[in-house]
Formats: structure tokens, C-alpha cells, sequence
């Protein structure tokens, strides 16, 4: 009878929800609910991780950082568990230690280990953060054998506890054992992006102080003018492979290959504090060359729940064709992948063609892409959208699979994984404050800039280099006086029911192809040019393609006149492929705003119709490669898709 009496209650709730306007948000209650849960759960096993590897024994595999103790750890449980799959090759958990075993003893023979527990040098994994010296020499229970002298090559010093060794390799299994053997080997990792040749390559290497380099022997041509400029750095050069090498620069995969595969120490790993700088992601910043973005032992140990919160399990096969260099490759595909100890499926590069025949081959259940990768296979079952950044401390996940949406800004989410979109102004570049001087939170349907506290368990850690480098990340007096936020330089834009979509990048940078341009590094390339007195780069939206690509104004200086060969020479030389100008255009002046800074809003708009501007436009001829005039015929080829760009 009760019940009957509370059936009307029941169906009028929803009515009184509508009228309170709470049914919008309440009605994903229950998806808010149980990823808060898996969260929370998440959190736990990764904190007990951290623990259980600060009790292991110091001696042993599985006491070292949260990389190379959760790989030795997924070795002893899983050992014939398949890890990874490339082409033809398999390699099981078991292979995966054995191989990174070896690169490790490699490293450590260029460091001077002699295989003992002390063995001359200290093993914290980062100078210059509380490293520890430890003296003495025995043989380790692993032994290397009798140990051999240090192999210094073309003069270069031996390597320092916590140097830094840059990795130009593409996704490849040696990628792999090379990162891991460099974690067991108390030394920090750089992945740099295999596209960067000549200024930015070097810049890239100086910025966060490499002390070695190894690079694919595929490369080799394309560097050989780069070598004296890399050898005049007193770098280690090595070569991933077995092929002819120029002078100075060895096989390290040989020098691998002659070591023992045994276990290594785990004190040669451990960090001081899990704070302590891990590995080096270059990531491209609001203005100027790439930054070396500082990742701790911390991030490492919390990507590898990354596929946890996602909701997959240790049986699943991961697809995984994104660069190794970028975070969503490297610690959110195979960091990741670790932390559930499941499969993944490597491949060098993605083939559209080639996608639903490696899934049905391999079993795949889960694909992470970015970008452009996905826009064939839209139409298929939906998938898991994510949002984050390498430098940043935030993240969203799109849990309940609304189309379009990056993720939810559920006040049970928020609770976990704060955030918040502030009003931002994109003519000033700065947030809205109010007349107290404290930002404004965004409105249902209204673009916001994306900010995040700065805590102990949510830390900016910056980039190599000076303080200066992280100017304009960091934001403050958000809400209250003193308070501190990440800024992700991203605009979102949060609906009437909490979910978080992409609005637009801010600063001038644009995304295309997957990868953030920065218009300063573009535009310094071109200002090199002797017959161009101005420059001022900027992205278009083109039908059909996801991003922004680059447009660049040009101001010739007098009396020079436009060549365009020089031109695309400059830009193929110092820029990679992504970050090329697609457009070109030339004026008699730039327009600039009222504080003199470049006009690029309007710009943008008017985009590149040659109908609509009565200024001289070119395109970029990926295949021929050349700028050709933008003429009616080309334009309307490209808006049918028949220009590739």
C-alpha cells in the first residue's frame, strides 16, 4: 500500500527535477558515481605500488622507480604474458626485462659501473636532487661477469649519474628497451621528436642538457650535417642498429647484445624523492622553439592508471600508433599498458588501410588515437575521448561516451581531478578579472580558458632550462588571494550538462596534424630570409580537416622580390613537416592591433578564399614539393579533397 502511495511521488520527481533544472546534471548521476569509484580505486593501487616498491629490496629488480620496478614486477608475474607486438615480432614480459636488462648494463658500462652494488658512482635517478654516493665494490647476485673497461668512443666523458640521453628513434621495439634500460640505469631519458634536423634538433638537445645521443640509423643521412655541430657538444653518439656508421659514432645495440641479461640493482633507480625528474618530453610552448617538459617519477607512477580509468583490463590488446616521443604514445600507450599489464600492438606509423586487418589479426579491443587518426573510423563503435597535456596536471575523461565531448565536468569528478574554466580574453591574451582582480568562472555554453590548482599531489613541474620558460603557465590569485593554477593555454567549453567539448587553442599557437604549433618558432624560420622585412603566422580552418593549418603573411623587403624556392628550401631544412606554412600570403603591410601586436584574429577569419582576398596567395605542393599560386581551380581542388595538404 506504501508503495502505491510513493509510485505518483516517483513519477512527478523527474517533472520537479526539470522545473528545478537539476535534471540535466543529476541524470548522469550514476556514471558520475561509479567513475568516481574506479578512480578512487585507481588512486589506491597506485599508491600501494609506490609503497611496495620504497620497501623492496634495495639489491633486487623491484626496487627501484615506479617504471623499472612495475616492468621486473609484470616479469615475475606474467612472464610468458605477451607485452608487445611489432610487425612479426612478439615479445613477452619475460623478453621485455631480459632486453632492457641488457640496454641497461650497456648504459652502465658508459657510466663506469663495474657491476657492483657500489660500483664508483651514486644511482639516484636525477643530478643535481638529492642523489646519494655509494662506495665499494662486489659483485651483485645478478653479476655481469669480469668487469670490462669503459667504452668512451669518439672521447666523450663518462656518463654522470642522472645524465640525460636523448632518444631520436621511431616506434620500434628498440625504443623500448632503451627507455626501460635507461630507467634501471639511474639515468633520465629525452624523446625527441625524429622530424627535428639542424636548429631545433640542436636547440632541443642543449635545452635539456643531453650528454648523449642515440639515434636510428634511417636518420643518419638526413643528420650527417648536424654531426659536427653534435660532436663539438661532447656528446656520446650511438646508432640504434647494425649499418655502416659515420666516425665517432658506435652500434649500441651491439654493445647491448654482449651484456648478460640479469637483473640490475634497484638502488640504481630509485629516486630521492618521487618528485625528482624522470624523463624529458618536448612539447611545443606559446612562443618559440620546443620546451623540455619535466616529468617526474610521480607522473610515471600515475600514468599507469590511465587505462585503468579508462575501464580496460590486463587481457585486452591495445592498438597503439602514435609517436613514442609524445605523452599519448609513450606514457599514456605504453605506461599505461603496463600498469594493467595488458598487450600492445606497436606500430610505426598509422595506416588507415591497414587498421580493421591488424585488429582482427591481434584481437584488438582498444585503439587510443589523437587527432586526425580516427576521422576514418568515426562511423564504427564508439570510443573513449580523453583531454590532457604532457606538462600539465589535469585531465578529463569522456566516461560516459557522449559524442564530441573530451570529458565531464561532474562536481564528483571535480571533486577527485579539480579543474575549471575561467573567462579569457583572446584579443588581450589574459583571463577576465573581476573589479577585486579575481578571474570568473564560465557560464553553461560559454569558451573557457582550462586552469587547475597546483598542489603537492597535483605539482607544475616546469621545463628544463630557466624559471622563465614556464612564464605565463602559472596563474594567480585564480579565486582567493595566493592561490596558485595550472594554465593549459587550452579553451574548453562545459554544456548545461556538464560535458567538456574543445574549443580552441590559445596564444599563439595552433594544433594540425596532431601536434601544437608554436607561430614564433614558424616565423623566426622565415624572418631569416634576407627579402622579408615581416611575418606574422597564424592557422585557417580548412573543410575537411581537423585543426588549424598554417598561414603565414609576408612583407617583402624593399627591393625584393618573392622567391619562392628559397622559401620552401628554409622552411623543409628548419621545420618539421607539421609546423610548414600550407599558405602563403603577401601584402604590401601587416595589420596590427592597437597595442601594436600583430592582428591574427581577423586574420584567421578571413582565412585563404582567393575569391574574397585580393592579395597574392600560394599553397604548399607536399608532393611536389614547392609554392604554387593559389589559384580558383587549386582551391576548389582542395575543398573536394582532391589537394592533399
Amino acid at each position: 500500500m506504501a508503495a502505491l502511495l510513493l509510485l505518483p511521488l516517483l513519477l512527478l520527481l523527474p517533472l520537479l527535477l526539470l522545473k528545478l533544472r537539476l535534471w540535466p546534471q543529476l541524470r548522469w548521476l550514476a556514471a558520475d558515481l561509479a567513475f568516481s569509484v574506479r578512480a578512487l580505486r585507481c588512486k589506491r593501487a597506485l599508491r600501494a605500488r609506490a609503497l611496495a616498491a620504497a620497501a623492496a629490496d634495495p639489491e633486487g629488480p623491484e626496487g627501484g622507480c615506479s617504471l623499472a620496478w612495475r616492468l621486473a614486477q609484470l616479469a615475475r608475474q606474467r612472464p610468458t604474458h605477451t607485452f608487445l607486438i611489432h610487425g612479426a615480432q612478439r615479445f613477452s614480459y619475460a623478453e621485455a626485462e631480459r632486453q632492457s636488462n641488457r640496454a641497461a648494463r650497456a648504459f652502465l658500462r658508459a657510466r663506469g659501473w663495474d657491476g657492483g652494488p657500489g660500483g664508483g658512482d651514486s644511482g639516484a635517478g636525477g643530478a643535481g636532487e638529492g642523489e646519494r654516493a655509494v662506495h665499494g665494490v662486489r659483485d651483485s647476485a645478478a653479476g655481469s661477469g669480469a668487469a670490462r673497461p669503459v667504452r668512451e668512443g669518439d672521447g666523450a666523458a663518462p656518463l654522470a649519474p642522472g645524465a640525460i640521453v636523448a632518444l631520436l628513434l621511431p616506434a620500434c621495439p628498440e625504443f623500448l628497451w632503451l627507455w626501460f634500460g635507461l630507467a634501471k640505469a639511474g639515468l633520465r631519458v629525452a624523446f625527441v621528436p625524429t622530424a627535428l634536423r639542424r636548429g631545433p634538433l640542436l636547440h632541443c638537445l642543449r635545452s635539456c642538457g643531453a650528454r648523449a645521443l642515440v639515434l636510428a640509423p634511417e636518420f643518419l643521412e638526413s643528420l650527417e650535417p648536424d654531426l659536427p655541430a653534435l660532436r663539438a657538444m661532447g656528446l656520446h653518439l650511438w646508432a640504434a642498429g647494425s649499418e655502416t656508421h659515420p666516425a665517432g659514432i658506435t652500434d649500441f645495440l651491439a654493445e647491448a647484445s654482449a651484456e648478460v641479461d640479469g637483473p640490475v640493482p634497484g638502488y640504481l633507480s630509485a629516486p630521492q624523492n618521487i618528485m625528482d625528474t624522470c624523463l624529458y618530453i618536448f612539447t611545443s610552448g606559446t612562443t618559440g622553439l620546443p620546451k623540455a617538459a619535466r616529468i617526474s617519477h610521480l607522473k610515471v607512477l600515475q600514468c599507469q592508471g590511465f587505462y585503468q580509468l579508462c575501464g580496460a583490463h590486463q587481457e585486452d590488446v591495445i592498438y597503439l600508433a602514435l609517436p613514442l616521443y609524445h605523452m599519448s604514445g609513450s606514457l599514456l600507450g605504453i605506461v599505461g599498458c603496463l600498469g594493467i599489464g595488458a598487450t600492445v600492438v606497436l606500430k610505426s606509423k598509422f595506416s588507415a588501410g591497414q587498421f580493421w586487418e591488424d585488429c582482427q589479426q591481434h584481437g584488438v579491443t582498444v585503439f587510443q588515437y589523437i587527432g586526425e587518426l580516427c576521422r576514418y573510423l568515426v562511423n564504427q563503435p564508439p570510443v573513449l575521448e580523453t583531454y590532457g597535456l604532457t606538462e600539465g596536471n589535469v585531465a578529463t575523461f569522456n566516461y560516459t561516451g557522449q559524442r564530441g565531448a573530451v570529458g565531464r565536468a561532474s562536481w564528483l569528478y571535480k571533486h577527485v581531478f579539480p579543474f575549471s574554466l575561467i573567462r579569457y580574453d583572446v584579443t588581450t591574451g589574459e583571463p577576465i578579472r573581476n573589479t577585486q582582480g579575481l578571474c570568473v568562472a564560465t557560464s553553461p555554453g560559454e569558451p573557457g580558458l582550462l586552469v587547475a590548482p597546483v598542489n603537492q599531489q597535483s605539482p607544475f613541474l616546469g621545463y628544463a632550462g630557466g624559471p622563465e620558460l614556464a612564464r605565463g603557465k602559472l596563474l594567480k590569485d585564480v579565486f582567493q588571494p595566493g592561490d596558485v593554477f595550472f594554465n593549459t593555454g587550452d579553451l574548453l567549453v562545459c554544456d548545461d550538462q556538464g560535458f567538456l567539448r574543445f574549443h580552441d587553442r590559445t596564444g599563439d599557437t595552433f594544433r594540425w596534424k596532431g601536434e601544437n604549433v608554436a607561430t614564433t618558432e614558424v616565423a623566426e624560420a622565415l624572418e631569416a630570409l634576407d627579402f622579408l622585412q615581416e611575418v606574422n603566422v597564424y592557422g585557417v580552418t580548412v573543410p575537411g580537416h581537423e585543426g588549424r593549418a598554417g598561414m603565414a603573411a609576408l612583407v617583402l623587403r624593399p627591393p625584393h622580390s618573392l622567391d619562392l624556392v628559397q622559401l620552401y628550401v628554409r622552411v623543409s631544412e628548419n621545420l618539421p613537416p607539421y609546423a610548414r606554412p600550407r599558405f602563403l600570403r603577401l601584402q604590401e603591410s601587416l595589420a596590427t592591433t592597437e597595442t601594436f601586436k600583430q592582428q591574427k584574429v581577423r586574420m584567421a577569419k578571413e582565412g585563404f578564399d582567393p575569391s574574397a582576398l585580393s592579395d597574392p596567395l600560394y599553397i604548399l605542393d607536399q608532393a611536389g614539393g614547392a609554392y604554387l599560386p593559389l589559384t580558383p581551380a587549386r582551391y576548389s581542388a582542395l575543398l573536394a579533397g582532391d589537394l592533399r595538404i
